[in-house]
């Protein structure tokens, strides 16, 4: 039995964030925590979390690692910075970054040292604390569904994290789906001007 979703929202979204980020050995130390978490939540965040959560206890932390590198910090369509989707390397990413951090900033909270307020373990962290995460999740969500997209052809056990996120958010709108389906056929803009303030001319996802 689960409880209301203002409980189980908060640890939903931290257990999604830790399996979506790198595996160094803190974050693999919380395996055991996040299991015993994952039965607390509705069967539908759940079970594809714990797929995840199998899928890094099942593989050795040099091959995680390893996978993580390949899948998230070299296929652009790969990206866990959910901007990147409808922005692209162009001067509009600086500004909806701008936007990111404020956010932040509202709600009383500080991006990591080194991460960039769109990385979606960062987002799911603020979410865990603030309803601002959620809207800002909900806001992204073409980003969050060509992310899915991208995963599931790489045919990657991470695509499950983000199926359980889109779990949690109110279905897409039409207009959400058609700009998916655009951006999906034509990719992200690529004008590389004005980025160099976020460090993102040379923009291949990962853990920036």
């Amino acid at each position: 039995m689960t409880t209301g979703p203002t409980t189980w929202r908060p640890v939903a979204a931290r257990a999604a964030s830790l399996l979506l980020r790198y595996p160094d050995e803190e974050v693999l130390a919380a395996l055991p925590i996040i299991r015993a978490a994952l039965d607390a939540l509705p069967d539908t965040v759940a079970k594809p979390l714990r797929q995840v959560l199998t899928h890094r206890e099942a593989t050795t932390p040099g091959e995680l690692r390893a996978a993580y590198v390949q899948l998230f910090d070299f296929r652009r369509r790969c990206c866990l910075h959910l901007s990147y989707y409808t922005c692209g390397d162009t001067r509009r990413r600086g500004e909806a970054l701008v936007g990111f951090a404020a956010a932040y900033k509202t709600a009383g909270l500080v991006v990591v040292d080194g991460e960039l307020p769109d990385y979606l373990p960062a987002l799911l962290d603020l979410a865990a604390e603030d309803d601002t995460g959620w809207r800002l999740l909900h806001d992204n969500r073409v980003g969050l569904d060509l992310l899915a997209e991208s995963l599931g052809k790489e045919e990657s056990p991470y695509r499950h994290a983000v199926e359980a996120i889109r779990a949690m958010l109110p279905a897409p709108r039409p207009a959400d789906v058609a700009a998916a389906r655009r951006l999906a056929r034509t990719g992200p803009p690529a004008e590389e001007v004005g980025l160099e303030p976020y460090g993102l001319v040379d923009t291949t996802g990962g853990r920036r």
